[in-house]
């Protein structure tokens, strides 16, 4: 029998990287996600066949059982070899479910290249498969702090914490006035997580008044009843946290002329931000280069 499952994407909103140092996290679901369809066959392998959301098939591969269950594989691909890495654990916190062959097919309902979570909606997918905790499947993989996990479970706003290792989730309501005036825009590169992740880690600065202060940012983001004092708390994490890096923020490198607000989305350099305006600013970014604009309701739950 064919089972079909399915995990939202994600955006980091505010705390990114001070999460990793106890900071709570602020991050919306988007109704953009992955689903993934999973059915027994009679063979000794899982085939696996990945789309992206124009339906290109980017992911091809056929895995034998044997190649799960061992320490060793030879596909020689990236992306395949990842894959395997992520059965096989998933297959050793329960040893139950690769009894037999499968067919799999993933399909993602956003563009590959977005960054809105591939790799965190296909751990929640096949931890949900198998049965077993999503976090743990993420720690043993890709790694990260799990609030992508987060996100791929839920369809509101949500508050994360590690929270010493013990993942926290407190959803909130977050459906302001002014959501009209919110867009999300591709910065037409994406970015390693991981790489941004290490650079963090070898800075040096005082973590518990900088987690102290994000916290209260968050706090002052997700409860905002007006435009102006959410793109406020928008800037002063932007301006704090650009001092802890050492990096300008991204509307100071590229958007200086904009008028509103914009904001890096979870690591530095890459994937989406968030743009704060009166009107419209659809003309300003195209005329940049920058021609994905999508509109907070669009986007988010």
């Amino acid at each position: 029998m064919k089972k079909t499952l399915y995990a939202n994407g994600k955006l980091f909103i505010m705390g990114e990287y001070t999460v990793l140092d106890g900071s709570d996290a602020f991050a919306l679901p988007t109704r953009f996600g992955q689903s993934l369809e999973v059915e027994s066959n009679s063979t000794n392998s899982i085939s696996w066949k990945s789309y992206d959301a124009d339906g290109s098939l980017w992911l091809e591969v056929s895995i034998a059982l044997e190649d799960v269950f061992a320490n060793t594989t030879n596909h020689g691909n990236k992306e395949a070899e990842m894959l395997i890495k992520v059965l096989r654990i998933a297959h050793a916190a329960n040893p139950e479910v690769l009894v037999s062959g499968f067919d799999v097919v993933t399909k993602l309902t956003f563009p590959r290249n977005w960054g809105l979570g591939t790799s965190s909606t296909l751990i929640s997918l096949v931890a949900d498969w198998f049965g077993i905790n999503p976090y743990k499947l993420l720690a043993q993989t890709f790694g990260g702090s799990g609030y992508d996990i987060a996100c791929a479970q839920q369809q509101e706003p949500l508050i994360y914490n590690m929270n010493g290792g013990e993942p926290t989730v407190r959803t909130i309501s977050f459906n302001p006035d002014f959501s009209d005036k919110l867009y999300f825009v591709y910065l037409n590169q994406k970015q390693n997580s991981r790489e941004a992740i290490a650079a963090y880690r070898e800075k040096e600065f005082d973590k518990q008044a900088l987690v102290a202060q994000i916290n209260k940012l968050i706090e002052e983001v997700s409860t905002a009843t007006d435009l102006s004092s959410f793109s406020s708390a928008l800037e002063k994490q932007e301006a704090l946290l650009g001092g802890v890096l050492g990096i300008a923020p991204v509307q100071e490198r590229l958007f200086p002329d904009f008028n509103g607000v914009v904001k890096s989305l979870g690591a530095w350099g890459g994937d989406f931000v968030l743009a704060t305006a009166e009107e419209d600013p659809t003309a300003y970014f195209t005329a940049k280069g920058f021609t994905t604009i999508v509109p907070y309701k669009e986007m988010v739950f």
